[in-house]
């Protein structure tokens, strides 16, 4: 007990102080952890959400060749089945399309 009485309030401010600042840095290790393990998981997140954007991507772009391909097939079978037609339709786009860039020149 004299041990404890011995003691200064200087150096028992001086303890408290350090507890405090003892306890400030392991609550700010604690919440850099936290932030750290945060970052991790938004990486997983993004890369998976990256990866299913890929895959849909994909996939959109396979369907989207194999509907070219269909049309394709398509306008060549028209091409065939009706060459005046089709020459017909050529001609007249093309004189829209003239017709449409000329008018915006003047």
């Amino acid at each position: 007990m004299a041990a404890a009485n011995n003691e200064s309030p200087m150096s028992k401010v001086s303890k408290d102080t350090e507890q405090e600042a003892n306890t400030g840095r392991d609550a700010v290790m604690s919440a850099y952890n936290n932030l750290l393990e945060a970052k991790e998981h938004f990486k997983r997140a993004a890369g998976t959400a990256g990866l299913d954007l890929k895959n849909e991507a994909n996939s959109r772009y396979s369907q989207g060749k194999v509907k070219a391909g269909e049309w394709n097939e398509q306008a060549n079978s028209f091409i065939r089945e009706r060459p005046l037609a089709a020459v017909g339709i050529a001609f007249a786009a093309g004189f829209v399309v003239s017709k449409l860039c000329t008018s915006s020149k003047k």
